[in-house]
């Protein structure tokens, strides 16, 4: 399949997960496009509607993202537009609906589109569920390359195990231009608390810990969709 194919198996949990999201996205509106196969799933159901007389416009949160939605067709525009609603993606959501992401190292764009958004509606299948944040064994954290060596040994005494994410022989670099410290976690018993020890470290940008953001989890199971609310 070409990169501009809009074709989705919509049988398929990614698929059953994406067509479910467009009922959030409402005709002549902006819409924040996230990262990884959920989000890209999106994507691709959403140029579909696009490309049938929809009219949004995009704010991508990676340059994949950017330039997949520019093949499929989707207009583009910056931060400058009021977005009503982002769409993406997460690596762990807990019972509360507190995010860990960046695996796919888009974590810093993410987090701004999603405090730029009114809304942000979060795409997972089962296996993303944790009972705690944590679980899955690993948080990431952006950090400036200048500052690697003292944000190295500032988590490393935090406990956290940092180890540099590397893509082959080479530093992975983010859209941003910074690194990214994988640091290996266990259940963590209080992400507000780890959260501001992070930030504490100068040179840390941004970390994977996404507390409060999420306004609706939907949760593919197979190919059924459950929808989880934050009561605020």
């Amino acid at each position: 399949m070409g990169a501009g194919s809009v074709q989705l198996d919509t049988t398929e949990p990614l698929g059953a997960l994406a067509r479910r999201a467009l009922g959030f996205v409402k005709d002549d509106t902006v819409v924040g496009l996230g990262a990884g196969r959920a989000a890209t799933a999106f994507v691709r159901v959403l140029a579909a509607r696009v490309r049938d007389g929809f009219r949004v416009r995009g704010v991508p949160v990676s340059e994949a993202t950017a330039e997949l939605a520019e093949e499929l067709g989707i207009p583009l525009v910056g931060l400058e537009a009021e977005i009503d609603v982002t769409v993406d993606g997460a690596d762990e959501v807990d019972p509360d609906l507190n995010l860990i992401k960046g695996y796919g190292g888009a974590l810093l764009r993410e987090r701004v589109v999603a405090a730029a958004s009114r809304r942000q509606v979060i795409l997972v299948e089962r296996d993303k569920l944790v009972p705690r944040l944590g679980s899955r064994g690993r948080l990431p954290v952006e950090v400036v390359p200048f500052a690697l060596p003292l944000c190295r040994r500032r988590l490393a005494a935090l406990g956290l195990g940092p180890a540099l994410r590397t893509a082959g022989e080479r530093p992975f670099v983010t859209d941003n231009g910074n690194v990214i410290l994988d640091c290996v976690v266990g259940s963590i018993a209080d992400p507000p608390g780890l959260e501001r020890a992070l930030r504490a470290v100068p040179g840390v940008v941004d970390t994977g810990l996404f507390l409060g953001t999420a306004d609706t989890v939907l949760v593919a199971d197979g190919t059924s969709v459950s929808e989880w609310s934050r009561h605020r």
